[in-house]
This record gives C-alpha cells, structure tokens and sequence, in this order.
C-alpha cells in the first residue's frame, strides 16, 4: 500500500503489545482466524445478508497472496475470489456493499490494467467482473474505501490519489462507464480520501478526507451538481485531525465520524457535525484504557448510541471496541489482548438486530506466517 498518507502501511508493524487484558463484560467469540491461505490482514469491515451471513475482504493472503473476498457462515468460512494481483485487482482494503440479487460490490486498491486499481464485482456464483481498472490519471486511482449503491444501480466512490491535482477524486460509476464528480486540490477543498460516502434523501454525498482543509482533513459536502462544499476543516489540535473513517448520519442531519489523530491527548476524537457545521467533540481518546487513534467509521443504534474500534490503547495496547452513549460517556466492550482473539481492528463494526456486534482485526488469531502474531480474525461480541 504506497498511497499518500496511508497510515495504514506505517501503522503495520510499528505497534507492539504491553500488559495484560482486563476481564470483558461482553461475550467475545472468534468466529474465524486466517491462515494466509484463506486471507490475512483484513482491514475491511463485514456486511451481512438477509440469512445472516457475513461478507468481506482480506488485503493480502490467498494462493497470489492478494486479498480475497470471502463469506463467514454460521460454522465455516468460504473464500468467493482470490485476487491475482494482476487484470482483476490486488489488495482490497474497504468493505463490500451486496445488492439485492446477492452480488459483491467493491474496490482494491491495487491490480487492474494499470496497477491502480479497481472496480469489481462478485455475483452469487463465486464470478469476478471488474467494472472499472483506475489508470492513475484524471479517473483517479488507488482507492481504499468502500461503495456506495444508489436505487437505480449507480456506484459511488473515492480515490485516494489520481484527478486533476494528484490527490483524489469523487467517482460515479454507471452502466455507460466512470464520471469524476470531483478532483481533489489538496489545498482548501481537502484531499486524499480514504473512507466512502453516504447519501442523503436528496442525493447529496457526505464524505471526509485525510488531508488538505485548514490543516488536517475536511468533512465535505458534493451536490447532484458536483459543487463540493467543505463543512467543516480540521486543525489536528482539540477538534481531532486526519480522518480516515468515513461518516454516519442520522435522521436530524447530524454527521458523525472519527479522526485518527488530535483531540485533548493527540490519539483522536469521535466528533458530531450539526446541521449548521458546528462541531462538537463527543469524546476524546487518550491512547490508554479508552483507547486511541479510531480508523473505523462509528454506527449508531436506534437509540443514539454509537460503536466503534480503535486500533491501539486498551489495556494491552491493541485495540478495543467501544460504545459511546448520548451523553459521551464511553465503555470499553473488549480489550484486544494479541494471541489468539486478534489484535488491532482498523475497520467500523457491524451491528444486527439482536446487538451483536461483528468485526475484524488485522493481525493476531495465531501463530501462522502473516507476522505479527498472525493474519488476523473474524469476531462477534455479544450484548
């Protein structure tokens, strides 16, 4: 992963353990732990169907050792398409998201004609199509952030680097081929986004990027126009900086999201954004218990409530998942210890109906040739 900015390359291996993991309150079961042969270090998420099976994506692993896209079942998992490396794409970093009839919808952020990524698709059967290869140029190029799917079947998306100016775009991918919505300056308008965007009921795209804005990083807004507006700019002080999560957005307006940096102790905030861009710091991480620096874009339950991952602090130094309630006030679900339940979740998490929750982790699980500890797992926790 060489993009600009990618913290997720530094952060690789530059972590180590310390101390030992509190008792959990919760209920933690590790559904899956890759073996490389199925998939190692997956930095994406997981979405689930109407059965509830659950999707994703590892980044590196499979027999080309270049990501694959899988399916965790109530008792096994099941691999749907080893990447190449090559024409079909190579080293998926973002969720899937899954239409109607079943098929996977997705990005990597390496591979294609160009060796910029892609745009795929895994229908039902197992069948990889790719949609569009980025050629690094005005189209974009090396995006690690998920789909969105509109209901007339239009893809959306981010580039982290590519466009005009180098630092990323805004895409609309339709049957009739790319649209750049937007290219990213770098300067004012931000630049370098690695997260997805949301939609709102009249078509507008809410996204953030890691870099560009005042200092460190923008929440924008893009019109069905293609105007963009930034909402809000962040300075890396106690407003947070550098997100690489991406946003959620209630019934009011009001957008949510996480900064891997800034804040009170530098180790990130999880902010709210008011309909009239004010913003307000929900709760700040100190890189200790509560842990630090969340990549993973927060969800909210019906209730307001909102969960999410850091990828270090905790009481062993990997890790937590957390829940921040209406009033800030943030409990710890699970301490991520290293040896076999897995160690650092970069992704956001996924919540069913019953409030389980599910995620990843992008090393430990055990003792197989991924390094550090191994190629991560799958987990649920349980209320």
């Amino acid at each position: 992963m060489a993009v600009r900015g990618q913290a997720l390359t530094v952060a690789m291996f530059a972590l180590a353990a310390f101390g030992t993991p509190a008792a959990q309150a919760q209920t933690y079961t590790v559904l899956h732990r890759f073996t490389e042969a199925d998939g190692g270090a997956p930095y994406a998420g997981l979405i689930a169907d109407p059965a509830g099976d659950l999707f994703g994506a590892t980044s590196y692993g499979g027999p080309y050792f270049s990501g694959t896209v899988f399916k965790q079942g109530k008792t096994q998992l099941t691999v749907l398409h080893s990447f190449t490396g090559r024409a079909d794409g190579a080293a998926p970093c973002a969720g899937l998201i899954r239409d109607s009839a079943g098929n996977l919808f997705g990005t990597t952020e390496a591979g294609g004609k160009a060796r910029n990524g892609t745009v795929f698709k895994v229908d039902a059967a197992g069948v990889e199509t790719v949609l569009h290869s980025f050629t690094g140029g005005l189209d974009g190029g090396t995006p690690c952030a998920g789909l969105l799917l509109d209901a007339a079947g239009n893809l959306y998306g981010t580039t982290t680097a590519g466009g005009t100016s180098n630092w990323g775009t805004v895409f609309k991918l339709d049957k009739t081929g790319e649209t750049v919505l937007h290219s990213f300056t770098g300067g004012s308008d931000g630049g370098g986004p690695a997260a997805g965007l949301i939609q709102d009921p009249a078509g507008n795209l809410y996204g953030t990027t890691e870099s560009g804005g005042t200092v460190a990083g923008t929440v924008f807004k893009l019109d069905r126009a293609g105007t963009e507006t930034v909402l809000y700019s962040f300075t890396g002080g106690a407003d947070g900086g550098y997100p690489y999560a991406g946003l959620t957005r209630d019934s009011a307006g009001n957008l949510y999201g996480a900064t891997v940096a800034g804040g009170s102790s530098g180790y990130g905030v999880i902010f709210k954004l008011d309909t009239t861009g004010n913003e307000t710091v929900l709760h700040a991480f100190t890189g200790g218990a509560d842990g630090g620096s969340p990549f993973g874009t927060p969800i909210q339950d019906s209730e307001g409530n909102l969960y999410g991952t850091t990828q270090n602090g905790g009481s062993a130094g990997n890790g937590v998942v957390f829940e921040l309630n209406t009033t800030g006030t943030e409990t710890v679900l699970y301490n991520f210890a290293e040896a076999v339940d897995g160690r650092q979740p970069y992704a956001g998490l996924f919540r069913d109906s019953a409030g389980n929750l599910y995620g990843t982790t992008v090393y430990g699980g055990g003792s197989n040739p991924c390094n550090e500890s191994s190629c991560g797992v799958v987990f649920k926790i349980a209320p």
